[in-house]
């Protein structure tokens, strides 16, 4: 059997950048096709850890030497009590699944991610969940594509491409994540192309925090719900976003800012911030697909459940919206199956990023093998 054909079972970890919690899966792949999801859950972090990472991300968000960060004594503290997370909840999973684990993708948590400055850092030390569970763990899966001219980021596409596969689709194949930012994979004629929209949940998230911070998001859409839309805001907002645009294929939080929004009471400003989400998914859509033929429509991550948020997609968009959920497919979890599936690639040596993805100049593989 050739090293291609080799199935693993392979353990994704994401921790994205809402700080709240790890999402572990274990999938079987290839590398190409995915077999079988086996099982997923979410391990969350304390509110103590929580609040130590927004403040350590917001101290050096204006620092431009990745150096200086990675050899100071608080990287090193945070790094090791992620690491620890990590490791209770790979733990946590294989107290179920018996069956041998080939990989590990670690993807770490993302504290600075200049793509402009050609680095990106992530806590985390691979190292030493190598070390506790006895196999292959891959980490930095973004530095070699940065190297390479592109900008790190978004690197799900590869797997979307693979779901896009197993479900059979022969349409215009449209996949976007909410997470804290919203990211697009089109796949049509097996081209693949993909890119950060803008803000996702990040925004209406801070908005939430900044009046109640004892809610933590606009749950199910009902705090939005309750306000009225300003319209001239959002279009202001988009036409800046349009400009930010020509210049970025990602973005981080820390690019968008909630100063002009501050007039807006409560609900007002969350709806407005939930139907400006939707609303940027929606033209991105509507681009890309301007012929108007008919195109599959999924969307996973946790702004899904946002009920404001989709019904502002789903007004905007000429194409019908499913959940990814559908598909009998968890849409919390896409991310950490996307790791799975990545490790397994880049262990094989199968490209990872794309000049259509990342703007990388050619496709290559990536992430530091342990």
């Amino acid at each position: 059997i050739s090293n291609m054909s080799i199935k693993f079972n392979a353990i994704g970890l994401m921790s994205g950048t809402s700080f709240d919690g790890i999402d572990v899966s274990i999938i079987s792949t290839d590398g190409v096709n995915v077999y079988k999801i086996y099982q997923e859950f979410y391990f969350p972090f304390n509110k103590n850890f929580q609040i130590k990472l927004k403040k350590f991300k917001e101290k050096i968000n204006f620092l431009n030497n990745k150096k200086n960060v990675k050899s100071s004594k608080e990287f090193k503290e945070l790094s090791h009590e992620c690491t620890a997370y990590h490791i209770s909840a790979v733990k946590k999973i294989l107290l179920t699944f018996k069956k041998k684990i080939d990989v590990i993708g670690f993807h770490g948590i993302t504290v600075l991610h200049k793509p402009q400055k050609k680095f990106t850092l992530q806590l985390g030390e691979p190292q030493l969940i190598k070390k506790k569970f006895n196999c292959k763990v891959v980490f930095n899966f973004r530095d070699n594509d940065l190297l390479n001219g592109g900008e790190g980021a978004p690197l799900t596409p590869a797997y979307h491409q693979a779901l896009c596969k197993k479900f059979k689709s022969d349409k215009p194949f449209f996949f976007i994540n909410i997470g804290g930012i919203s990211n697009l994979t089109y796949i049509f004629n097996k081209k693949i192309h993909a890119f950060d929209i803008g803000p996702g949940n990040c925004l209406l998230d801070s908005w939430i925090d900044y009046f109640d911070r004892y809610s933590k998001n606009d749950l199910n859409g009902s705090i939005s719900k309750k306000g009225k839309v300003n319209i001239s805001m959002v279009n202001s907002f988009i036409d800046k976003l349009d400009y930010l645009k020509k210049k970025k294929i990602s973005f981080d939080t820390s690019d968008f800012s909630l100063s002009e929004f501050r007039g807006l009471d409560l609900f007002d400003g969350a709806a407005t911030l939930a139907f400006l989400t939707g609303k940027i998914i929606a033209n991105a859509i509507n681009e890309l697909n301007y012929k108007n033929k008919v195109a599959d429509v999924y969307i996973a991550g946790g702004g899904r459940k946002n009920l404001s948020i989709i019904k502002s997609i789903q007004e905007n968009c000429v194409q019908k919206i499913n959940l990814i959920d559908a598909k009998k497919i968890n849409g919390d979890f896409i991310e950490s199956q996307a790791f799975a599936y990545l490790a397994t690639r880049c262990v094989k040596n199968l490209p990872i990023t794309f000049p259509s993805t990342t703007g990388v100049k050619k496709k290559i593989s990536g992430g530091v093998i342990y």
